[in-house]
């Protein structure tokens, strides 16, 4: 077995709670793709973090956190910027993001920083989430997305509010396309699909990522599970786990950990029904991060997946 590479973001959240009765926010580490690196290594498997961190203590936190986890820190580049701070207020599970720092942290790796060596060698491939929204690690995505040579994962992972300005979506529709065409996977909520392509059912839309040239799609439905097309396959629906949720907060990025994952173990399934199989398992993760609070802190290991749900 290999090794992933996770291209993307590493911040801090505050989580929006109470204590004696007094709002107080939680500090978590967090990131849609350090979450993914965290849940790849907690399943087993191999994985390097690739992005920019800050000079501060909240950084160090960070890379203390991701080594203790066993992800790999040496793709990742310091800049001198405060760590970036994503404020969350819930209503219900899902959480709502507000983002605070600029520059932002997280969008200061540029190409010529990126460690291609590293890229190259990597079994998997993993880009997506707010970096994509910053032309620097833009730019970054993009080359390490071409030096891959093996397989290349995609999630777009949408915050509607990044999207400043009248183009902005049409502009990340752009970049949606982009790297789906030349994807093994992608993965998206149905909120994202949403937000990309308002009013369209989210098989259609699996489909058309799927035409665009991505191998398979996956789009998590909640609690309702998910949606796969895979090859040429009409898209199927695969159920989730009954679970009592408390936070939802990484429950998709749990999924793409899952897959990437699996992956690494067994490469691309032959046939439709072998993504159906590893999509079950997947939204299984899924049930288990949101019946606990706190994002990458809350990926678990095979073994607690096994007690968990038997399997």
């Amino acid at each position: 077995m290999g090794y992933a590479v996770v291209l993307g973001e590493a911040l801090v959240d505050l989580l929006d709670t109470e204590c004696d009765g007094a709002p107080v926010y939680r500090q978590a580490i967090g990131g849609g793709p350090l979450n993914v690196a965290v849940g790849v290594a907690r399943l087993g498997g191999a994985v390097q973090f690739v992005g920019s961190l800050g000079d501060d203590v909240l950084a160090d936190r960070i890379r203390a956190f991701l080594t203790a986890e066993q992800v790999g820190l040496a793709g990742v580049a310091t800049v001198a910027v405060p760590t970036t701070l994503a404020v969350a207020t819930f209503s219900g599970a899902e959480p709502d993001f507000r983002f605070y720092g600029e520059p932002p942290s997280y969008s200061l790796l540029g190409p010529d920083e990126l460690d291609v060596a590293l890229v190259e060698e990597a079994d998997v491939l993993y880009c997506g989430s707010i970096v994509l929204l910053a032309p620097k690690t833009l730019a970054a995505a993009r080359r390490a997305w071409a030096a891959a040579p093996r397989l290349r994962v995609f999630d777009p992972n949408v915050r509607p509010r990044l999207l400043a300005g009248p183009h902005a979506l049409a502009e990340l529709r752009e970049v949606v396309a982009e790297f789906a065409a030349g994807a093994h996977l992608v993965k998206l909520s149905a909120a994202d699909a949403e937000q990309l392509y308002p009013g369209e059912p989210v098989e259609s839309v699996a489909v058309y990522l799927r035409e665009l040239g991505a191998a398979t799609v996956v789009v998590t439905l909640g609690a309702a599970g998910a949606v796969v097309a895979a090859a040429d396959a009409d898209p199927v629906r695969v159920p989730a786990p009954k679970v009592a949720a408390v936070d939802a907060t990484g429950g998709g990025d749990s999924v793409m950990a899952a897959l990437v994952a699996d992956l690494l173990t067994g490469g691309e399934p032959v046939e439709p029904s072998g993504w159906h199989a590893r999509v079950g398992y997947a939204l299984r993760v899924a049930g288990l991060v949101c019946e606990r609070p706190g994002g990458a802190v809350a990926m678990p290991t095979r073994a607690e997946v096994r007690e968990r749900f038997g399997d």
